[in-house]
């Protein structure tokens, strides 16, 4: 592991208090719906483990706009950015009776998408709506995003859908990339690719095996591939051609400020709050054991937002196994809440690799 310098000690002592006042104020800045579990693709690393039909049936939309119309006097709308994920949302068809809806009450809000369903025809009537924000994925070059996708189109309708977005001033847009051993390789290749498109924002994550991607152990990284992942990172930031940043995944140790543009800090239940499919209130979505805090069925969120979330916002709890005696443990504070499982073991630790 790279080691912290001093001057990376310095700044993240004095982040500490910053982070400490947030969890006290604990302002909503994101609210995810996950508001389907169909998905039109099959991904080896779905977390998910989402298909193409499901037995869940999706949440009806007023529901939701429901749970948002709750907030207004609550919070700034300007503020607090609503984000639809899945599944793939735009296997729905009324994402923008949704989305005019929120645009209406003037909340800013995005979606997730894997691009196989974004032609110019969608994306212009999801512009009409008020879309905001944007993320499409990319998991490597042709074959293996293909492979991980397990759809011989799935690359070629991504590039299409990211090239189409690109030219959209008006749209805050990123690409994410779930990077395994497969793709690592690749990646300088991927960058320029993603440059020559447009793009000019690019999140790098790693995969850990959960739902389907548990089947796939190949899919995590070896403590050498992770070097040089932060490496790619770390250059590419300094190289300045393209805002690449490492996600928000886990502490890094010597590379904390070098390989995002803040220091590591779990936002689950602090600013980020979701409402999932069958309406229980959660944090980020990628949480898949069950720490969620309420259901919008029964409980108003606010309240929920406001008195509960304990779990999330004081975390002393999660100092144990490997956390107990970590001398990193002031700064990191036991890694992401997805990587929790429901006894509050941890199952994954970034600093050993």
């Amino acid at each position: 592991m790279k080691p912290l310098s001093f001057k990376q000690r310095i700044a993240l002592e004095l982040n500490r208090p910053i982070k400490i006042n947030r969890r006290r104020e604990h302002m909503l800045r994101q609210l995810f719906w996950e508001c389907t579990w169909r998905c039109n693709l099959s991904c080896r690393h779905c977390g998910s483990d989402c298909k193409s039909s499901s037995k869940v049936g999706d949440m009806p939309a007023d529901d939701f706009i429901r749970v948002v119309e709750s907030l207004r006097g609550h919070v700034d709308p300007h503020k607090l950015n609503i984000i639809i994920t899945g599944g793939e949302p735009l296997v729905r068809n009324d994402i923008e009776y949704v989305g005019r809806r929120l645009y209406d009450m003037e909340f800013p809000w995005g979606l997730v998408t894997n691009g196989l369903l974004l032609n110019s025809a969608r994306l212009e009537s999801l512009r009409r709506a008020g879309l905001h924000n944007i993320t499409i994925s990319l998991d490597g070059l042709e074959e293996t995003h293909n492979w991980m996708r397990n759809h011989p189109m799935s690359f070629k309708k991504a590039i299409e859908a990211i090239r189409l977005v690109a030219k959209a001033d008006d749209l805050n847009f990123d690409v994410v990339t779930c990077v395994n051993r497969r793709s690592l390789p690749q990646l300088e290749e991927l960058k320029e690719l993603l440059i020559g498109a447009g793009v000019k924002r690019w999140r790098l994550f790693t995969i850990f095996p959960s739902g389907r991607a548990a089947q796939y152990p190949d899919f995590e990284l070896t403590r050498e591939d992770v070097e040089t992942l932060m490496q790619f990172i770390s250059a590419t930031r300094k190289e300045g051609r393209i805002r690449c940043s490492f996600c928000c995944e886990g502490f890094m140790g010597g590379y904390e400020g070098e390989v995002r543009d803040y220091f590591f800090e779990c936002q689950a239940g602090v600013s980020v709050a979701s409402v999932l499919l069958d309406g229980s209130i959660g944090a980020c979505p990628s949480i898949r054991a069950d720490y969620t805090q309420g259901n919008i069925y029964k409980d108003d969120l606010w309240d929920v937002w406001q008195n509960r979330y304990e779990v999330y916002r004081d975390r002393q709890w999660m100092r144990c196994g490997v956390c107990a005696d970590c001398s990193f443990w002031r700064y990191c504070e036991g890694n992401g809440m997805h990587l929790r499982d429901s006894d509050g073991n941890l199952m994954h630790c970034h600093l050993h690799k």
